[in-house]
């Protein structure tokens, strides 16, 4: 059986440049690994908010974000035997307060701050040594045959979008096709990122399918969620929707006209390119808007 989550994580350095780590406890599905503090977003939490909550559960330390470092996810073979893929958040954060101390009857049981020459000596989470820079990557792990993807009843569905410009200053926006939530409004081109497939490679295959660009990713704009506990499923079934979405901040270097080229019926009608004048007199979603926003600051500067 497949199955999904995401985590949030900080990363964190002393004046004498040493990271915190913490060492997964028996608990845990990793037992002995050290890993950077963090853990599981709960249904309906903003990633922020899930760093600052694992980081003080599992280190007594109070923490502040100074940005977001970077997403990744990895797929691994749980000891039960399922499939389980993690989008993984990664954010700089910096202490605040509290007493360094151990946690106690959870999934860490040991946190020490590590000079960065000692962390090729531990035995490192895969991801932690992929942001730290630390040894060679891990591939992820495969599916057997035709394993099928848990659809539990609260769903958490991790996206990526793109901030994409044009040399022009042009802005890139998708409208949502009939029969979808916020039908009509412009939205930015992404969408949700597959079982194994990394938020980049989420974001260039909806970039394609929504829009028919080629972008390069040059940075991170943020993160934004949107719970709603009473969405409907498919064949109109309640669903507790949770989606987690990375903005990335995204230049189309060689602008076409935008074609949308998914298959019949999906979420996408049309896609065009936009002056942030034009832009702001649309029917923008939430997400739409705050990019529009950025941009614009990002051009005033």
């Amino acid at each position: 059986m497949k199955i999904r989550r995401v985590g949030a994580y900080g990363i964190s350095r002393d004046e004498a440049g040493r990271v915190l780590l913490a060492r997964n406890s028996s608990l845990s599905n990793f037992p002995g690994l050290w890993t950077l503090p963090g853990g599981g977003v709960e249904q309906g939490e903003h990633p922020d908010d899930t760093v600052m909550r694992e980081f003080g559960e599992e280190t007594g330390l109070s923490v502040r974000i100074d940005g977001l470092h970077s997403v990744t996810a990895d797929v691994f073979r749980l000891p039960g035997g399922e499939l389980e893929h993690t989008d993984r958040v990664i954010y700089d954060v910096r202490v605040t307060g509290g007493t360094l101390r151990f946690e106690t009857g959870g999934t860490t049981e040991h946190v020490e701050w590590i000079a960065q020459t000692d962390l090729s000596e531990l035995p490192l989470m895969p991801f932690t040594a992929a942001v730290l820079g630390v040894g060679e990557a891990v591939e992820s792990d495969k599916p057997d045959g035709d394993e099928e993807l848990l659809r539990p009843a609260r769903v958490q569905r991790f996206g990526a979008y793109a901030a994409a410009t044009d040399p022009a200053g042009r802005i890139l926006l998708t409208k949502i096709a009939p029969g979808y939530p916020g039908a009509g409004r412009w939205h930015l081109p992404g969408g949700g990122t597959d079982h194994g497939e990394t938020p980049e490679s989420a974001l260039a295959r909806e970039l394609i399918e929504e829009t028919s660009q080629h972008g390069r990713v040059t940075g991170l704009l943020g993160m934004s969620h949107r719970h709603d506990p009473a969405a409907l499923g498919p064949e109109g079934v309640p669903i507790d929707w949770h989606v987690i979405r990375v903005l990335f901040r995204v230049s189309i270097d060689l602008p076409t006209e935008p074609v949308v080229t998914e298959e019949a019926g999906g979420s996408t009608a049309e896609a065009g390119w936009f002056t942030l004048a034009q832009a702001r007199s649309l029917s923008l979603t939430e997400l739409a808007a705050t990019a529009v926003e950025r941009v614009g600051a990002e051009r005033a500067r």
